[in-house]
């Protein structure tokens, strides 16, 4: 009788089966693209893809003198399915690369495949500092979570911002930002009022905004993921913050390119610190928003998506510094120290770390031609993730 665990078994041994096949032997190149295309957080998957088909359309579908092939998998956020999709991509359909992973238990789901496969997983969207020490084949194009929120510290205490309330929501990316915020709001010589951390299922931010307009601090500054930032940032005006004089300071996921306009005139005057925006003044930027627009049903792009894109674009870096072999330890290798220009600006992954590093910006949400933009008007060059070892 065949059983789960017979199943499970036999899926381990073609796994340890697959690694002893010559990887350079393959002329396609599969890359496993698992991300949540549908539930609640389908724009980042939607955001990510698009980031992908952009840069393929702009530079092709080989390299090294091999095809690539993208195999997109739908986890529907679920940690669960993100792991058996990971291991079937890599069992069943031989994908020698995996990216993707729009929340944090996604990417650590699969480190275990990881490990035994021995394959590259290029981070798109996940954020906490704890991911990449789970493997040494994890890769980030997206951000380590404190990256932004150091620079927005430095910036609030240069501007007299000195009593703050944090306000986070309550997982690990959030955690993250708020200890960055603090450790360097604190090095910079200002005072935290008040921690606040916020559920992360149905939030309610309204008795918690309530609580930062009653400690009347010179600013809050918020982290909550992408797409609740419209909420966020209507519970804030209807609670009176602003008419208090209580300044919003945040990490760029409130502020959301792909939703900024939705939320309206409450989203103006909001300062963030983010790696990219939307309206990134260099050529390579306006190549890729022009290419994620025409495909994508004028859709604008976002952080999600420019990590879509640069994951792509290490890929292909490291099948040309391999000369098309797809062994995960040589391309990992060719991973480490990579550095070129993004439509976000210059970023390199650290060779120590895997993990990236790149300039921060601080923006303004600022009316430009009739819509809502992130306006950069300071860069913070070269940030590490204070917390990444």
């Amino acid at each position: 009788m065949i059983t789960r665990r017979t199943l499970m078994a036999a899926a381990g041994l073609a796994m340890g089966g697959l690694a002893a096949v010559p990887a350079f032997a393959q002329e396609t190149v599969k890359v496993g693209l698992i991300l949540p295309m549908t539930g609640p957080f389908a724009s980042t998957g939607r955001q990510v893809e698009a980031g992908v088909k952009a840069y393929m359309a702009l530079n092709g579908d080989t390299v090294a003198g091999k095809k690539i092939e993208v195999v997109l998998r739908d986890d529907g956020g679920v940690a669960d399915q993100t792991r058996r999709i990971a291991q079937e991509l890599v069992v069943n359909d031989g994908a020698k690369i995996l990216m993707g992973f729009g929340l944090t238990p996604l990417a650590m789901s699969v480190a275990p495949v990881l490990n035994q496969a021995k394959i590259p997983a290029i981070i798109t969207s996940a954020t906490t500092s704890a991911i990449m020490p789970q493997s040494q084949y994890y890769v980030r194009t997206s951000m380590g979570g404190p990256q932004s929120a150091v620079p927005v510290a430095t910036w609030a205490v240069q501007n007299n911002l000195k009593k703050v309330v944090t306000l986070v929501s309550d997982y690990g990316p959030g955690i993250d930002i708020e200890q960055g915020f603090t450790n360097q709001f604190k090095k910079d010589g200002g005072t935290i009022v008040e921690a606040i951390r916020v559920p992360l299922a149905n939030p309610d931010f309204a008795p918690f905004l309530q609580r930062v307009r009653d400690a009347k601090p010179d600013a809050v500054f918020a982290f909550v993921p992408a797409g609740i930032g419209a909420q966020f940032m209507k519970q804030y005006v209807d609670r009176g913050l602003a008419d208090a004089g209580i300044k919003l300071i945040a990490t760029g996921d409130v502020t959301d390119d792909d939703l900024l306009n939705g939320m309206g005139p409450a989203a103006k005057g909001v300062i963030t610190g983010h790696f990219y925006s939307t309206l990134h003044d260099s050529p390579e930027n306006k190549a890729f928003v022009a290419q994620v627009k025409k495909a994508s049903n004028n859709m604008r792009p976002n952080f999600m998506s420019v990590g879509g894109y640069d994951a792509m674009t290490l890929a292909y870096m490291a099948l040309k510094k391999t000369n098309g072999d797809t062994d995960g330890t040589k391309l990992i290798e060719a991973m480490k120290g990579a550095t070129w220009t993004s439509p976000r600006g210059p970023i390199t992954i650290d060779p120590a770390t895997r993990d990236i590093i790149q300039d921060i910006y601080m923006r303004e949400v600022k009316e430009v031609n009739g819509e809502l933009y992130n306006v950069e008007f300071a860069t913070f060059p070269k940030i590490k993730d204070p917390n990444a070892k």
